[in-house]
């Protein structure tokens, strides 16, 4: 009779493990707002995880007869930590109701973005949803080191100020990085990217080093400019490639073969 109880308590403590671990997403955004620094690991994270409406968002900029969208920025404040965590939801920094990419159908003139001024670390985690962070700047350290986007990882025009970590990224849609600044410290080595890696008019003010990666789709670099070196050893061109106006230390780059 005991060892029939060990047996099964044994076969639930996966269970209640992985039940313990779960975290709504209303609880994090509940803890950026009271200003408590956000960290966890192992754990699933349910719900989106909408970094847009925190409760210091403000009207940055008024729609008026030139621009006819209001723009709402928020701001974390306190340093996020996130190591092997799946996120089953949506995870937006960005989010214009007009874009059905992310699933928002409400109609109107508004685009809320979010800005991180403390350390961001998703590190070995799981995007099963949306991941949007377009137009965010971050003027900490940021590392998405290891982690896994199911969908369109969206970074377009967000700035980096201090180091930038992609390396060992898995891309299953989009990795859209069209327009970033990024920082003298940013690694893309070992990254896989499965559809188009958008690099287009990307702006990196050290090294760009994507040793060892794996573009499986178009490996865009179009008018990309780099102040120093790119590193390409290793990396693998399964699809399509245009290095069409990249410019590399101040020189024009017509293909990858000349670095």
């Amino acid at each position: 009779m005991k060892k029939s109880f060990l047996l099964l308590f044994l076969l639930a403590v996966p269970f209640l493990t992985w039940a313990q671990t779960q975290v709504k997403a209303s609880e994090i955004i509940a803890k950026i707002n009271r200003g408590e620094a956000v960290s966890y690991k192992n754990a699933v994270i349910v719900g989106v995880l909408d970094l847009t409406r925190l409760d210091n968002m403000h009207l940055e900029k008024k729609a008026d007869s030139k621009n006819s969208t209001n723009e709402y920025i928020s701001t974390v404040k306190v340093p996020l930590t996130f190591v092997d965590c799946t996120f089953k939801d949506d995870v937006l920094a960005y989010f214009n109701p007009d874009n059905e990419d992310i699933k928002l159908f409400n109609r109107k003139n508004e685009v809320y973005n979010t800005n991180f001024d403390k350390a961001v670390r998703f590190e070995d985690c799981v995007f099963e949803g949306y991941s949007a962070f377009k137009y965010s700047k971050f003027k900490d350290a940021v590392s998405f080191a290891g982690s896994n986007f199911r969908h369109e990882a969206n970074f377009k025009y967000s700035k980096f100020s201090k180091s930038a970590d992609y390396s060992r990224t898995k891309y299953a849609g989009e990795a859209n990085f069209k327009y970033v600044a990024f920082p003298e410290e940013t690694s893309f080595g070992n990254a896989s990217f499965r559809k188009e890696a958008n690099f287009k008019y990307a702006k990196f003010s050290g090294d760009a080093d994507f040793k060892a990666a794996d573009f499986r789709g178009l490996a865009n670099f179009k008018y990309t400019k780099v102040a120093n070196n790119m590193h390409l050893q290793r990396a693998m061109f399964r699809g399509d490639e245009d290095f069409k106006y990249t410019k590399v230390n101040n020189r024009m780059v017509f293909s990858r073969t000349e670095n």
